[in-house]
């Protein structure tokens, strides 16, 4: 049973990944074995993540490049398939969000939410799928969110972006599902990181607001998304696809506490 999640010879790509969810991810990969490659939008945001790979003990490699921009991806998945090898995982990772009352957010804004958060994994996601089918077997895993699912105040365009990612992950699944390519989303539910730290402060009301609506009555740590991450990414999943696995403590299952 252990070889079935055992990721070694496997080459990962993990946008976005030089610091947070991405981050924690891709240490989760390494740990099970595969050879880390990452990129984001500069290079001191890889630079950044390279010394935080290297004090984890893990040797990976990053590229600058912008996960809008098809030719810069193109060259870049070139280059890993030249310098590393052919990418046998990919997690779309990197993302925004920009929380805008719907009626203030411009159209402008809307569209930058829209191209980084889903023309971004088509993108990527398009670049790997070619040697992918020549070597007959690719594990894609979409970053989606409880927004694939659930509407909430000021995240309409996110909202909108993960709900279309949702799809992708099915589309790609019944695209390529004949080639030994799986495609599956994984959703995290509210994650205790840095970026998160304000809203957790005790007696702040989102706080209180997330424990009470959380089965587990908790946030989740990056900690819990390692074990669904390597399940998606390994053999153990060659007969899950299109699918969404939420990570979220069970809020997607919960109504909520009576008042």
């Amino acid at each position: 049973m252990k070889n079935q999640f055992c990721l070694e010879g496997k080459v990962a790509l993990v946008t976005g990944a030089s610091y947070g969810i991405g981050f924690a991810i891709a240490s989760a990969l390494a740990d099970a074995g595969a050879k880390i490659v990452f990129n984001d939008l500069k290079q001191e945001f890889v630079d950044k993540g390279l010394a935080a790979y290297k004090e984890a003990g893990i040797d990976a490699k990053g590229y600058v490049s912008d996960v809008t921009n098809e030719d810069q991806i193109n060259a870049m998945v070139a280059q890993i398939e030249k310098e590393v090898g052919v990418i046998d995982i990919l997690v779309n990772n990197a993302g925004i969000i920009k929380r805008i009352p719907m009626i203030e957010m411009s159209a402008a804004e809307f569209r930058q939410v829209i191209d980084i958060d889903l023309n971004g994994p088509f993108i990527v996601a398009k670049a790997v799928i070619p040697s992918m089918i020549k070597k007959g077997a690719g594990k894609i895993i979409n970053i989606c969110s409880m927004m694939s699912e659930l509407g909430r105040e000021t995240v309409s365009a996110y909202a909108a972006a993960k709900g279309g990612l949702k799809m992708l992950t099915r589309n790609i699944a019944s695209e390529y599902g004949e080639f030994n390519i799986q495609c599956n989303g994984l959703g995290p539910g509210y994650i205790a990181t840095p970026q998160t730290a304000p809203l957790r402060e005790e007696g702040h009301p989102f706080n209180s607001f997330i424990i009470a609506k959380t089965p587990a009555a908790r946030w989740g740590t990056p900690e819990d998304l390692a074990g669904p991450a390597v399940f998606l990414a390994s053999d153990a999943s060659n007969f899950v696809n299109g699918h969404v696995l939420y990570v979220d403590g069970g809020i997607l299952a919960y109504i909520g506490k009576q008042p």
